[in-house]
């Protein structure tokens, strides 16, 4: 028994491929699979939901390569997925001819194994030359090799590194910038890198030239190339933490110190041509945490300090990404949690201003891809909960209003159904945002389903899932997402209303959500079932053992749930920034205390049904907490069921049978739980 857990009997669950936890987790696997899925409901489910993830009609989202659209695309005939191309012209017809780039099913076929893509680097401008990103099972740890996009073969003696958690990108043909597991004392303790070289090829990795370290305690450190012509130049980046960052400008000088671009810790920047822009996460300049400010770069690096504010929030707006074209800026902002676009032009007279059109009410646009170092081209995703995404192609700076390129299919009948935005009452009196979705003229109080997730400045926001909409809506369930703090709804402010002890407002906020469902006549206790994942599978774990009363069934997945040891499991001390650490006195108190694994208590009002869910790949949160956590509720009488995958990684599946099976388990055990037989 740990010296670090002496009180803790189920800490044996955390060896993760240890024979006596896979032979319990075997165990539960069974128990789970003869419960949930013997009947006929479960088959339907699993058959509708393979469909959907199967469906032809599934828009293919483009990344800009050079004169190609690349796409990565898995289905009914490609498990893992094939990597595939086409020409613009191509893609705008109804059937575009692709070109197979790589096949995942082959390669895992040939080399014997469970391949999952994690990705590209491709080297510009001739956009021939590839690193790909390949992971065990889901894994976040992958390997990466090289490959020729003309041969469309890997590379022999080409650029290639063993399975670690690798930071890697192009500076040249002959050289990447790389961080890697270089052995002890080189990764983070959450398992990054912190070593950045320079690696040039034909030469051994453990002789790449150090360029920059970061210290011990840092989350990570990276390195990376700006090929922009005309502004070809070098950085480093320097993870402190999970919310605390600085960049550095690489000189070209051989052996000079990197520059420090002098913004607060706690700001995010990025470089494009001559522009620095600065988002803010607390007040710097006389302008509101939130803020998006613009600097020429080389005037901010003589000391200048005279920006353009590009976007400043208010209570209900804040700012939700940006995007670069070749001349132009896509501003996207969330207004009470709903997409509004601009289109921002840099000019001799400051910046020009312009609304971008073609975003219905309650939805969500999205930059797909540009090609900032050549066009002006865009493509702009439109979705919203009962409104199947729709993939626009325009020009910035043009009056031709761009073109509809891509409609994806509805696969689910919305006829009667409606979306509606509300506001709770959190207990400290600040208003909540949810969105419900459900049949219009609702007789009476009926089976909801209430999704949240409250962490990371990680926005939840309108989108179409034909997953939700075969499996729930399309039943008479109503599907209800909440905003809650933590999350990034709002903007930093709203996040940083959750951080460490005051993480409770995010608990509270949903458990007013949960309430004003009841009150308004949504729903009743007995028929509300609640879901989440990651942090929001805590967030799970809280309510369960906070307001148990409040709902009739709970499904966590991949969750994180025990918070006095999660800083010492795999990718856990990256999150002390959000949570607290454990090991230091004045956070170990409110950590226990928003502990599900430590709150689990055999007497008090009964606990609802517990579906738990993870991965034995998933080396990003451990899946001891979701073992521990069942093996304690097991151990005080309450329901609780648990299944994990082999594989799957943090997503808990790697294709689309792992992902129908585990969607199937889901709204099956809901469904059988919150309208029992009468």
């Amino acid at each position: 028994m740990s010296e670090e857990a002496p009180n803790d009997p189920y800490l044996w669950l955390e060896d993760v491929t240890g024979e006596a936890a896979l032979g319990w987790v075997r165990e539960r696997n069974a128990e789970t699979v003869a419960a949930v899925t013997g009947n006929s409901a479960f088959k339907l489910l699993e058959r509708e939901v393979r469909e959907v993830l199967d469906d032809d009609g599934r828009i293919p989202y483009p990344v800009r390569r050079g004169r190609h659209l690349y796409n990565f695309r898995q289905d009914a005939d490609h498990v893992r997925g094939i990597w595939r191309r086409t020409t613009l012209e191509e893609y705008r017809t109804e059937q575009p001819a692709w070109e197979t780039v790589l096949d995942l099913d082959a390669l895992a076929d040939a080399e014997g194994e469970k391949w999952s893509w994690a990705g590209s680097r491709v080297l510009a401008p001739d956009h021939r030359h590839a690193l790909l990103l390949l992971s065990r099972d889901g894994a976040d740890a992958g390997v990466v090799r090289e490959f020729d996009l003309e041969s469309k073969e890997f590379v022999e003696g080409g650029f290639e590194v063993a399975e670690a958690k690798t930071r890697i990108g192009w500076i040249d043909h002959d050289h990447v910038w790389i961080g890697t597991d270089f052995g002890p004392g080189t990764m983070s303790t959450s398992g990054y890198p912190l070593q950045v070289r320079r690696w040039r090829r034909g030469t051994p990795l453990d002789q790449a030239e150090l360029v920059y370290e970061g210290e011990p305690s840092d989350l990570s450190a990276s390195g990376w190339h700006d090929d922009t012509p005309g502004f070809e130049r070098d950085f480093v980046h320097r993870q402190i933490d999970f919310w605390n960052q600085r960049l550095f400008l690489l000189p070209q000088e051989a052996g000079a110190p990197p520059q420090r671009i002098d913004v607060p810790d706690d700001a995010a920047a990025s470089v494009h041509r001559e522009w620095l822009l600065v988002t803010t996460r607390s007040p710097w300049l006389g302008h509101a945490t939130g803020t998006l400010l613009a600097f020429d770069f080389e005037d901010y690096r003589a000391g200048k300090r005279e920006p353009a504010v590009l976007f400043a929030p208010d209570e209900r707006t804040a700012l939700a990404d940006y995007s670069w074209t070749r001349n132009h800026l896509l501003l996207a902002v969330r207004a009470d949690v709903t997409s509004r676009l601009e289109l921002l032009t840099p000019g001799p007279d400051g910046w020009d201003r312009a609304p971008l059109a073609g975003v219905p009410p309650l939805s969500t646009a999205s930059v797909v891809c540009t090609d900032p170092d050549v066009s002006d081209e865009y493509f702009l995703n439109v979705s919203g909960f009962l409104q199947p995404a729709t993939l626009h192609r325009g020009t910035a700076g043009t009056q031709d209003g761009g073109e509809s390129v891509k409609q994806g299919p509805a696969l689910f009948d919305t006829a009667g159904l409606a979306v509606s935005r509300h506001f709770a009452t959190s207990a400290d009196g600040t208003r909540v945002p949810y969105f419900v979705i459900g049949p219009e003229d609702r007789p009476g109080p009926g089976p909801t389903l209430l999704y949240g997730y409250g962490g990371f400045e990680i926005p939840l926001v309108p989108h179409y899932s034909a997953v939700t909409g075969r499996t729930w809506l399309a039943r008479g369930g109503t599907y209800v997402v909440a905003g809650i703090r933590g999350g990034g709804e709002y903007g930093p402010a709203w996040h940083q209303a959750a951080l460490g002890a005051h993480r409770v407002r995010a608990f509270e906020d949903f458990a007013a959500v949960a309430r004003d469902l009841t009150d308004r006549g949504v729903t009743t206790p007995a028929q509300l079932g609640i879901e989440g994942g990651s942090n929001g599978g805590l967030l799970m774990g809280a309510l369960l053992t906070r307001d148990p009363e409040l709902f009739g069934a709970a499904v966590a997945h991949v969750p994180l749930l025990d918070m006095l040891r999660f800083h010492k499991l795999l990718a856990g001390a990256s999150w002390t920034a959000e949570y607290g650490n454990p090991d230091d006195p004045a956070d170990r108190p409110h950590l226990e205390r928003i502990s599900p694994y430590h709150q689990i208590r055999a007497d008090g009002p009964p606990y609802p049904p517990l579906l738990l869910l993870t991965s034995t790949r998933d080396d990003r949160v451990h899946p001891g907490h979701a073992r521990k956590m069942a093996a304690r509720l097991r151990e005080h009488g309450h329901p609780v069921l648990f299944h994990e995958h082999l594989g799957g990684g943090h997503a808990g599946a790697t294709d689309h049978a792992q992902t129908a099976f585990n969607e199937a388990l889901v709204h099956t055990f809901l469904w059988e739980r919150l309208t029992p037989p009468r």
